[in-house]
């Protein structure tokens, strides 16, 4: 609760210290105005060069960004954690978050950071979603962002609508607790907002504007692969929660069908002297896979268990 307390002081003498963080690759075009636009409403800008081959990384550090260079391209996940983690240095009471290819308006940033400010909110996601919003994005989009925003919503058992949205602000504490995101692609967005719901941190959306026509290709990955690296983390998410249900509870099933196709072969070869190759084939595979299934879910629960404990302090190790 220390970040709080800091958080609390600073705002009752109105000295906010807020410290914007912009993922870019090959982002030449766009990241000037992005950045000049971001340096009205925040105290620093953080960009991290996700493994450019063009001109990011020398014209973000012209315009005065601290910037993290990759050399090799990593993924938003691994640009954004990288980021928090340098943000940290320098002690911020907000945190914000937006996009280099010119998607979000930067002069929104004070729409994101007023909740925060007035102590409304721990964690605020600029929303295509709600009333109020203004998009031009594709249908194709648009479908698939509901998609797996409805999915992500379920993981994290909140409201929010818009669980993909690259445009958010979070104060202090909200950044500790979103340090433990482990994803490297796009995933990273909605593991936050799990995290955040996990923690019991305050989440509010506002209505933004999200550009997509003008605007080169902004996705550098195609729709399909972006949307299966984003389902597979949530995939991974909603497992990690409850695995003895959703990976125990079928390799028990798979278990007892061998079990049963089991005796069955052996019934048949005892009446028939007939071995049947492919009822052996289905037994096998269903046994090992059974097997696995469950020996992963009680591993996954062991460590669940040992996670919670020790981060809520029941459980010491020794």
């Amino acid at each position: 609760m220390l970040e709080y307390a800091k958080f609390r002081a600073r705002l009752s003498q109105n000295k906010l210290h807020v410290v914007a963080c912009i993922p870019a690759f090959n982002e030449e075009k766009t990241i000037a105005s992005v950045i000049v636009k971001a340096m009205r409403h925040v105290d620093k800008i953080i960009v991290c060069d996700d493994g450019s081959t063009d001109l990011t990384r020398e014209i973000a550090e012209k315009l005065g960004a601290e910037v993290i260079r990759h050399e090799r391209n990593m993924g938003k996940g691994m640009a954004l954690r990288s980021m928090l983690a340098k943000a940290r240095e320098f002690n911020p009471d907000i945190v914000v978050m937006l996009d280099a290819d010119g998607q979000h308006d930067a002069d929104e940033i004070p729409r994101l950071v007023k909740p925060i400010e007035m102590d409304e909110a721990d964690f605020v996601i600029g929303s295509r979603f709600i009333e109020g919003a203004k998009s031009d994005a594709p249908l194709y989009r648009r479908l698939g962002l509901r998609l797996i925003n409805s999915l992500s919503s379920k993981t994290a058992k909140t409201s929010v609508k818009d669980t993909q949205s690259g445009f958010r602000a979070f104060n202090a504490q909200c950044l500790k607790e979103l340090e433990e995101a482990e994803s490297s692609g796009f995933g990273i967005e909605s593991e936050q907002v799990v995290l955040a719901a996990k923690k019991g941190l305050r989440m509010l959306e506002v209505p933004i504007t999200i550009r997509y026509k003008g605007l080169e290709k902004t996705s550098k990955k195609s729709p399909v692969f972006h949307g299966g690296e984003v389902i597979a983390v949530i995939l991974r998410l909603f497992i990690e929660e409850k695995p003895l249900v959703y990976l125990g509870l079928p390799g028990a099933v798979l278990i007892t069908l061998a079990l049963a196709s089991g005796a069955y072969l052996l019934l048949l070869f005892n009446s028939t002297r007939y071995f049947s190759v492919p009822i052996a084939i289905i037994t096998l595979g269903a046994l090992f896979t059974g097997m696995i299934l469950f020996i992963t879910s009680l591993i996954l629960y062991a460590i669940t268990r040992l996670a919670r404990k020790s981060s809520t302090g029941v459980w010491k190790a020794g």
